[in-house]
């Protein structure tokens, strides 16, 4: 299944631009990238490049997955607090077994269970999703303060690091992981029963579940995924730290909203795609690595990031009041 947006096809001059306007994203990444390439010394090089791909690997793992949440209608705010807590339970079970295949199956466990909870109390207790993860975040960062006794955890030998840090092809394991990632959440979304049911839902979760689609179903299992996809960033994150720390920080979350708004998934829900939430990460990245090889102060980065983001919004809000 395409992305909705893409059904209507009108004739003439309002079709070219049409197609201007949904793959937006598309030219305006292309654009920067050659931009970059032009203008920046050491942009558009081999190792430049990898590290791109190896600083937004943790994202793209938590985005790709959570745009299926916020196309199905939700808006899961625990994600942050899971990509904390998931390596901290990781490496308590790394620092007790000595084995990291059983400390990232609990990572991603217990990313699982926040998720699958998290789907039940949308679901059937009818509370707003915004509101139900961000309750959940606290009780989750919570739960990594009492997990790591509040101190700084770190592996108990050096395997650990080979989840995030083996090259393989001059890529990390972390990269491919969240190349793997992307491919699973794009054919599930565009390829699958289940991702037609996911963008029904978000249409309208009504006259889904009218049609036969198991809607508070399909709002569990994204809310699952979600929380399965953040607790693998964050024992990947850890990974290639060394260490997982205890906090409050939201500030993962915000990446990932950014990126999958920016790449042009409505946040009202049904419409979107896994491939402009890859885009829209790349064009984040990209935007940021040139401001960072330009030596652009961070305050300035800040602002502008903000604008692009604002911009993002706006332009969904006024493309759907333009459709109704």
């Amino acid at each position: 299944m395409t992305d909705p947006a893409t059904l209507l096809q009108p004739s003439g001059p309002s079709r070219y631009l049409g197609v201007l306007a949904r793959y937006g994203i598309v030219w305006v990444t292309l654009a920067l990238f050659v931009l970059l390439a032009a203008t920046t010394d050491g942009f558009l090089t081999g190792p430049n490049l990898r590290n791109v791909l190896d600083q937004q690997a943790t994202l793209l793992i938590a985005a790709s997955v959570a745009t299926l949440t916020m196309i199905a209608g939700g808006f899961d705010v625990s994600i942050s607090a899971v990509a904390v807590a998931a390596p901290l339970v990781a490496l308590r079970v790394e620092n007790a077994t000595g084995s990291v295949a059983l400390a990232l199956i609990a990572g991603c466990a217990f990313g699982l269970i926040v998720g699958m909870a998290n789907g039940s109390i949308v679901a059937f207790a009818r509370i707003n999703s915004f509101i139900t993860t961000l309750a959940t975040s606290f009780i989750v960062f919570g739960i990594g303060y009492v997990v790591s006794e509040r101190s700084i955890m770190r592996p108990s030998s050096d395997s650990f690091r080979s989840i995030a840090r083996t090259r393989i092809a001059e890529l990390t394991t972390a990269t491919w992981i969240s190349l793997a990632v992307v491919v699973v959440a794009w054919i599930t979304l565009a390829g699958t029963r289940f991702g037609r049911h996911v963008y029904a839902t978000g249409g309208n979760a009504e006259a889904a579940r009218l049609a036969g689609v198991r809607t508070r179903l399909v709002v569990v299992v994204v809310f699952a995924l979600s929380g399965l996809a953040a607790g693998l960033a964050g024992v990947v994150a850890a990974s290639r730290t060394i260490s997982a720390t205890p906090s409050d920080d939201f500030s993962f979350v915000f990446g990932v909203i950014a990126a999958i708004v920016v790449g042009g998934t409505s946040i009202a829900g049904g419409t979107g795609a896994v491939w402009r939430t890859l885009l829209g990460a790349f064009f984040i990245a990209f935007m940021v690595n040139g401001f960072n090889l330009h030596a652009i102060d961070p305050i300035w980065q800040r602002i502008i990031q903000g604008l692009v983001i604002l911009v993002a919004v706006s332009t969904d809000a006024w493309s759907r009041a333009r459709r109704a």
